[in-house]
C-alpha cells in the first residue's frame, strides 16, 4: 500500500545575535534537532539501532535575525493568545496595537520567539522548559 510520508515540522526562531538569552536558545534548539534526527542516544553510543520510541519528531530549524513578515506576525500572535501578545510586542495590549507598534519600529518585536508554523504553536520566551514542552508536543507520525 502506498502511504505519504508527513514532512518535516519546520520551527523558526526570531533570533538577536547580541541577546544572551536569545543564542541560548538558538543554541537549545539547534542539540534538540540534532538529537531528534540521531539514531542513538548517548547512552546508546554503541547500539546504533533506530530507536523504536524517539522522545521527539525530527523538525527542520530555521534560525533568523529577520522581523517576521507582518502575515508571520499576525499568525505568531494568534498561536500565542491573547493573554500573551505583550510577551512578543513590547506594550501592546491587543492585536490591533501590536501591529501598530510593529509598523512603527521592528524594535518592538521581542526575541526570542520559536514557531511552530505547522502546528500553530509560538512561544516568546527564553523559557527552556516552555520552549521543550512545545517540541515535546509535536505531533507523531
Amino acid at each position: 500500500m502506498f502511504r505519504f510520508h508527513k514532512t518535516k515540522d519546520i520551527i523558526t526562531v526570531f533570533h538577536k545575535a547580541s541577546s544572551p538569552a536569545s543564542v541560548r536558545v538558538a543554541n537549545l534548539l539547534k542539540q534538540v534537532s540534532a538529537n531528534a534526527s540521531e539514531p542513538a542516544t548517548e547512552d546508546q553510543a554503541s547500539d546504533h539501532t533506530p530507536q523504536t520510541d524517539p522522545k521527539r519528531q525530527e523538525f527542520d530549524l530555521e534560525i533568523t535575525e529577520s522581523a517576521p513578515t507582518p502575515d508571520q506576525l499576525k499568525s505568531i500572535l494568534e498561536y500565542v493568545g491573547t493573554g500573551k501578545i505583550s510577551s512578543v510586542i513590547s506594550g501592546a495590549s491587543s492585536e490591533k496595537d501590536a501591529l501598530r507598534k510593529f509598523k512603527e519600529s521592528n524594535d518592538n518585536f521581542k526575541r526570542p520567539v520559536v514557531v511552530d508554523w505547522n502546528n500553530g504553536k509560538a512561544v516568546a520566551s527564553e523559557s527552556d522548559s516552555e520552549i521543550l514542552k512545545m517540541l515535546k508536543d509535536l505531533k507523531k507520525e
